[in-house]
């Protein structure tokens, strides 16, 4: 069967239907349904996540799901099930994996890859299902629950939230299937930008999600579930049939957690220890609150951050200095460098933070890069150096501001606190943990007061410092970070003793870095011996001795392993590259997913005569409390706002100039066959979307008016990687298409308009968006179109880019 463009009467989108989806009787997207079950015991969750596919074309199909999971969670096993058939996924260096992949896919056979591109972010694709087929996936994995005065908290992301995207677009084809183009800055951006429906789609994913909760001896007094109604059934929490996959799903569990060691029969151990009864030392303070105002802080977030800011100033005594930086493509200060914390200059913070209000894009790394030259010229060292980030998180240059800002606020105390539904917790969680901080997530007002209590406890000095551990033989490498034990938060620390394998049961010898003494296992799973935790609190000796005890738990294993992964690939990130090699080792040897890794489930039977021939990504919801569509003449709401933040930085000023001019207001064309704005992660003028509006399948969606010329201090060359780019979509062999000729018409109007106007480009793209009138002579348009690039690039390509390691394979 062959796929061919329609004429744009022909395919006109259903009033409700989201973007890029046609409905037909047997459904429109090729998710049909997530399940997920979770087993909590204690402090440790195991978790099941199923997904369904069905292919609702007549030919083969490829579908791609980006999608998140808990941002420590552990993935340690994958499994596919088609036609009859169950395949078990093989843990594979990721390179390898995507050749084995593809090579089943070019043979007929069905196949799926699941892979990590963030901590909390994953991607699966499942390959050849035939026509009217449906096929299973399914991911186990283990996480620690998060415990601070006095509950646990389980928490499932279920949707991946659009993340701003900075830096100048990369040329050559792009690592992913999503609709944001990869820059300098964020070279896997199409990786972890899947398309956004408009909201109220109809047909959405069928969701179920249920909790089994085994308090494993402890006193469970309360079980709260934050942002869903749920539904207790004996031992079993279930979430309420009919919801959608646009937020986050949190069950808060309230029981006394107690100090202790579990050892597990293969020489992993993890250690839990609660806050002593100790009197906090009050040390002065010079801390820095950074304040996110981007676009995506709109609606309720903007509210609560402002409030949270506000508590944050309240808790400054007269001794502390501080500086209130509020940013979103710029920065401003509340007043020039630190200020002592007098009733004034507090006062005078709160009044500038009333003012803030949702803009722009989140460029974190500068206000970051000002904290740190802030903080590093404070004054004496005996004083607490602290950075408090409230935001959403949404951002995805993470490992570009690990690399650049992770190694100066490592010599400082880091405290997150993020404000979503879908929060960006995996990044939040690494840049707190740098400098032994707090991350501090709040899903709803509702949450702020209590979230904001237990920041105040945080920003104060911890209660017990310099941390080390005497009687456990450690494996030199493998404690995960020690850090600071806070007020109303348990110490957690995960490890491997020296000298254990697979399966063994005793482990015994002398400490080296990590102290001196011995556990000794049995068979029997009673106490094995002790290990001392010391410290200094309030500036004198502290210590405490915990039992150990053997358990029959495979998650501490896969917990540790995830743990230590995780610090090597922050480590990686911030510029050791020679971990590489052992990263993989540790994720293969263990059993456990990470970046460098992935697992593959390939079918030995032959299904198709070759590839998939349909490839679709699937769009996801837009996060909840996210501010909508408006109709012009008003800002532009959530798409509007989310379709800026993910392009990149060259085409801001075209695409959206309200957000790089002080908020002119730019209205968005509506009409029967427009919206008011490109959904999230438009790709602003690079890739197939382009800054006129977003394109999908060839078609464009959400035009935004002319914006005004405006004088521009750059280039030609600033755009050439655009202009080759577009070059070569024209140089393929294919006919000429009049809508994708208008759609490259309406990408360099908005080159032009950046560039501040440019005759050559501004000519072709007036006789390009001619392509859709009657009568057009589209290769005559196109060998114009091919000839004009070629000058003004030269015909040559850009400079070539390294290749990632997640463009491999």
């Amino acid at each position: 069967m062959k796929i061919t463009s329609l004429e744009p009467a022909r395919c006109l989108p259903v009033p409700d239907a989201g973007f890029g989806a046609l409905r037909t009787e047997r459904g429109n997207l090729p998710l049909e349904s997530v399940d997920v079950a979770a087993s909590v015991s204690g402090l440790i969750a195991g978790v099941e996540v199923t997904q369904g596919f069905r292919n609702p074309f007549d030919v083969t199909l490829e579908a791609t799901y980006v999608f998140p999971l808990p941002d420590r969670a552990a993935v340690t096993a994958f499994r596919m099930e088609a036609g009859g058939r169950v395949v078990e996924g093989v843990l594979k260096e990721r390179g390898q994996a995507r050749a084995d992949y593809d090579q089943a896919l070019r043979e007929g056979r069905r196949a799926a890859i699941a892979e990590e591109d963030r901590p909390d972010v994953f991607t699966i694709r499942v390959g050849n299902i035939l026509p009217g087929e449906r096929v299973t996936v399914r991911l186990s994995l283990s996480q620690p629950l998060p415990y601070e005065d006095g509950a646990a908290t389980f928490r499932f992301p279920l949707v991946v939230a659009p993340r701003y995207v900075p830096g100048v677009p990369l040329d050559g084809p792009p690592a992913g299937d999503g609709v944001a183009p990869d820059t300098d800055a964020v070279p896997d951006a199409s990786r972890i930008a899947p398309p956004v429906l408009l909201p109220g789609f109809p047909d959405p994913v069928r969701l179920s999600l249920s909790a089994r909760i085994d308090a494993a001896g402890l006193d469970l007094r309360e079980l709260a579930s934050s942002l869903h109604v749920v539904e207790e059934e004996g031992d079993t929490v279930r979430l309420r049939p009919g919801e959608r996959l646009d937020r986050d799903f949190i069950l808060r569990l309230a029981f006394e957690a107690s100090t202790a060691l579990q050892l597990d029969r293969a020489g992993t151990f993890a250690l839990t220890v609660m806050p002593p009864p100790v009197r906090e030392a009050r040390t002065p303070r010079d801390l820095v609150l950074l304040l996110d105002r981007s676009g995506s802080m709109g609606g309720w977030k903007m509210v609560a951050a402002r409030r949270a800011a506000a508590r944050i100033v309240d808790t400054l005594a007269s001794d502390d200095r501080f500086a209130v930086l509020t940013f979103d493509s710029v920065v401003e200060q509340a007043f020039e460098g630190m200020v002592e914390a007098s009733d004034r200059n507090r006062y005078r913070a709160v009044e500038h933070l009333a003012r803030v209000d949702a803009r722009g894009g989140t460029e974190l790394l500068e206000p970051l890069r000002q904290a740190v030259s802030l903080l590093g010229g404070a004054g004496s060292g005996d004083r607490e150096r602290i950075v408090v980030l409230v935001t959403d998180g949404q951002v995805a240059n993470e490992d570009q501001i690990l690399e650049q800002a992770g190694g100066a606020l490592s010599a400082m105390r880091v405290h997150a606190v993020g404000i979503d539904r879908a929060v960006n917790a995996g990044f939040l969680g690494r840049l707190a943990g740098l400098g032994a901080g707090r991350c501090e997530l709040v899903e709803s007002e509702d949450r702020l007061d209590a979230a904001m209590d237990q920041i105040h406890r945080r920003i104060g000095a911890p209660l017990v410092t310099d941390l080390s551990l005497k009687g456990l033989d450690v494996e030199r490498g493998t404690l995960t970070h020690l850090g600071s034990i806070f007020p109303g938060v348990p110490l957690r620390v995960y490890g491997r003793l020296r000298g254990a394998d697979t399966g063994a049961e005793t482990a015994t010898g002398t400490g080296t870095g990590t102290g001196t003494g011995t556990v000794t296992g049995t068979e029997t799973g009673t106490e094995t011996g002790t290990v001392t935790v010391r410290g200094l609190a309030a500036g004198a000796p502290w210590e405490e001795q915990v039992a150990a005890t053997v358990v029959d738990n495979p998650a501490i294993r896969a917990v540790w392993a995830r743990a230590h992964l995780r610090e090597l690939e922050d480590r990686y990130a911030m510029g050791e590259r020679e971990l590489e090699a052992e990263i993989v080792r540790v994720s293969l040897e263990y059993g456990v997913l990470c970046r460098f890794t992935a697992y593959v489930a390939v079918d030995t039977s032959q299904v198709a005569e070759g590839g998939p021939e349909h490839r679709v990504i699937q769009p996801v919801e837009p996060p909840s409390g996210w501010e909508m569509p408006s109709p012009p003449p008003a800002m532009p709401g959530f798409m509007g706002q989310a379709a800026v933040m993910s392009a990149p930085r060259a085409f801001r000023a075209a695409a959206a100039p309200a957000f790089e001019s002080a908020l002119d207001e730019t209205p968005f064309a509506g009409g029967p066959q427009s919206t008011p704005a490109a959904p999230a992660g438009a790709p602003g003028g690079a890739g197939p979307g382009g800054a006129g509006g977003w394109t999908q399948r060839g078609r464009t969606f959400g035009r935004p008016m002319p914006a005004p010329a405006r004088r521009s201090p750059h280039g030609l060359e600033a755009i050439r990687p655009q202009l080759v780019a577009e070059l070569d979509r024209l140089k393929a062999p294919r006919a000429a298409d009049p809508l994708f000729l208008a759609d490259l018409g309406s990408r360099l109007a908005a080159l032009s308009a950046y560039l501040g106007g440019h005759a050559e480009l501004s000519d072709l793209a007036r006789a390009l968006e001619t392509a859709e009138q009657p009568g057009t002579d589209l290769e005559a348009l196109r060998g114009r179109a091919v000839e004009v690039l070629t000058a003004l690039t030269g015909g040559g390509p850009a400079p070539e880019q390294r290749r990632p390691f997640w463009k491999r394979g």
